[in-house]
């Protein structure tokens, strides 16, 4: 029970944290100028280290608490 609940909000806290900078990514971009050049490639590349931190977790998450 515990683990089953800590497993789905791991995985909501993991998917919501990508798709905050994946909008601000995004939304760095589109606004152009110096914001955009100096914030929009390092926000999307942080989306990229968390996406692959959010595969290895939810993984290991599966692999450890599976039934």
């Amino acid at each position: 029970m515990i683990s089953e609940i800590f497993v789905k909000v791991s995985a909501v806290i993991l998917l919501v944290s990508v798709a905050v900078v994946l909008i601000l990514g995004i939304g760095t971009l589109f606004k152009g100028g110096d914001t955009s050049k100096k914030y929009s490639n390092k926000l999307m590349q942080l989306r990229v280290l968390l996406q692959f931190v959010a595969i290895i977790v939810l993984v290991c998450l599966a692999y450890f608490f599976k039934d």
